[in-house]
This record gives structure tokens, sequence and C-alpha cells, in this order.
């Protein structure tokens, strides 16, 4: 218990330093005072990412055979790496709860609060999984979006790099998100008796809610933000009822809700 308790504390204060610091750094130059803290989140979330991402497909490159060993054995330095996530959700639970309102926020923290859960119970002595590594490759896809969502912010959605992020995005989404979500559940399923009964409820509940968070988030961009063109619908049509920073992805449901105050204009 104490290894696991001590990276995720050091997790968590590095975490909340980094939200922190990033307020030294210039914010965009087309952000408001309400923006500040959404770029300084999603600047530490795709630090996170990144991090979590890598140390997960550099394990699955030397471990991967282990991940269907429920024999309660992990290799070196899964602790941390698992870890260093429940650190990081716990960092920006808190973050999210002092800077965003609870209605537009609610499925980030219940996101964050099974993970942090699920991740947790993986890892304890005597129970470590090495199949908790699995849920950290959803995080290369989440580096995509954070970086997509970053490029919107900045206003890049005519530009090369943008259509590149967004199909990255997609592929990404496909590879990391839902079959490592698809296979861990049948796992579970099929290897239900290898765990006690706590653990299977829990992460039965766990990858239930973030597959169908995952769902709607593919819906979402695909339909509702048109992730293959150059800028989504909400970007691009002004005469919306809700505003230019207004969507429905993971990420840009941090973004601060605004009227739209723009001048109606005559078909």
């Amino acid at each position: 218990m104490a290894p696991v308790v001590l990276v995720a504390a050091a997790s968590f204060a590095v975490f909340r330093g980094l939200h922190r610091g990033l307020e030294l750094l210039p914010t965009p130059r087309l952000a408001d005072a309400r923006d500040r803290w959404t770029w300084r989140n999603i600047c530490a979330s795709l630090v996170h990412s990144l991090l979590a991402g890598t140390g997960a497909l550099l394990w699955m490159s030397q471990y991967s055979h282990l991940v269907s060993d429920f024999t309660h054995s992990c290799p070196p330095r899964t602790t941390s790496l698992v870890s260093l996530s429940i650190g990081y959700f716990l960092a920006d639970g808190v973050d999210i709860l002092r800077n965003q309102a609870f209605g537009r926020s609610w499925h980030l923290l219940c996101h964050h609060i099974m993970a942090a859960s699920c991740l947790g119970v993986a890892v304890l002595p005597g129970h470590c999984l090495s199949v908790s590594v699995v849920p950290l490759l959803l995080e290369v896809n989440s580096a995509c979006l954070h970086f997509r969502t970053l490029l919107l912010l900045y206003g890049q959605t005519s530009t090369l790099v943008f259509r590149l992020a967004c199909w990255a995005t997609l592929a990404t989404l496909l590879v990391f998100r839902l079959l490592p979500l698809g296979w861990m559940s049948l796992q579970l399923l099929w290897q239900h008796h290898h765990f006690p009964l706590a653990f299977s409820v829990l992460w039965g509940v766990g990858l239930f809610t973030i597959t169908i968070m995952s769902i709607m988030l593919v819906i979402d961009l695909v339909v509702f933000n048109g992730l293959w063109v150059q800028a989504p619908p909400s970007f691009s049509r002004k005469k919306k009822a809700k505003s230019n920073w207004e969507c429905r992805s993971d990420d840009c449901a941090r973004l601060p809700y605004r009227e739209d105050t723009s001048p109606k204009q005559q078909d």
C-alpha cells in the first residue's frame, strides 16, 4: 500500500503544482479571463496523457504477454506507472471542482472517480494486476484530443496541423480507446472467477461508464463536431444559440458556456 500511496501523493502534488505554474505562462491571445483556466487544465492533462500513454506503450512492448495473467503479479514499475495516473486524476478532479460549474463537469468528475478507484484496487499489494496498465492506453487518444482542443483554443482550425490532429484523434480513438475497452470488458467477463466480487463489480461499472462516455465521444466528434472538416460546426456557424467555444467532446466540456451576443444575420 505504501508505494502506491506515496507515488500517487507525489503525482498529485506535481500536477497541482503544474496547474499553479501554468498560471505564469501566457494564454491564447483570443482567450479571456474565463478561458485561462481551460487552457491551463488542458495543458496539464496533455502532459499526463503524454507521460501515461508513452509509459503504457513502452510497458506493453516488453510485457504485453502478461496482461492476461491474473496470478496477482506485476512486472517492475507497473505500480508506479499506474499510481502516477491515480494522482493525476485526483489532482485534475480538484482543479475541476475549484474552477468549473458542477453542472458542466459532473461527467468528467464521474470519469475521474471511477478511473482512480479501478486503478487503485488493481495495484493493491498482493492483488497487483498487469491488466491495470491497459486502461492507460486510452491516454494515447487523450493526448490527441487535448492537442486538438488546444489548436481550437488558438484558432488554428484551418491549418494542416489541425486536420492531421483530427484524423489522428479518430484513428487513436478506435485503436487505443474502443479496442482496449472492449478487450478489458471481455477479459472481465471470461476471467471473473479470478477476481473478488467487489473487484469485478467496481471494474464492471467503471468499464461500462467509460465505454458509454467513449461511444458518446465518437458520436460527438464525428457527427456533432464535424471531425473530418477544417472546423467543427460550432466554431464556424455563429448563428447557433451557443457560442463558438461550445462543443460536446470530453475536452470541450471544460470550456465555459457563453451566450451568443453577436448580431443576428439576415438569411
